[in-house]
């Protein structure tokens, strides 16, 4: 296993974003929130000593996380929330913060970039 220079965030939908979620257009499946919240975003943030330094950078980059989850569920950006804000992320999101990151594949790691710049 190797140690790797980074700590990790789970992103989890909390109830206003299932709410919102439930209530759209044409939606004719009603989910739960443990099945949102079962298979969650995990993303690799800079390397933290303390969870609130790995919090401080999600807020850096909340927006952007606010948009890719709305995107993993409704590909039409018309049906979302017009006013998104850091405020609102938090309302509709918990962070689970994880300091320390193992890599137990011995392969080489190989990033494919997304629409979303978070440097």
């Amino acid at each position: 296993m190797f140690i790797v220079d980074r700590s990790a965030a789970i992103i989890r939908p909390k109830q206003p974003f299932l709410d919102w979620l439930n209530a759209l257009p044409g939606n004719d499946v009603t989910l739960t929130l443990a099945e949102i919240r079962s298979d969650c975003t995990v993303i690799l943030v800079p390397e933290a000593a303390e969870p609130e330094d790995s919090i401080a950078f999600i807020d850096d980059i909340a927006d952007k996380l606010f948009d890719q989850e709305l995107a993993s569920w409704v590909a039409d950006d018309a049906l979302w929330p017009p006013k998104r804000s850091l405020k609102l992320f938090w309302e509709w999101f918990d962070v689970e913060i994880h300091l320390g990151v193992m890599d137990a594949v011995s392969d080489d790691i190989h990033n494919t970039p997304t629409d979303h710049n978070y440097h």
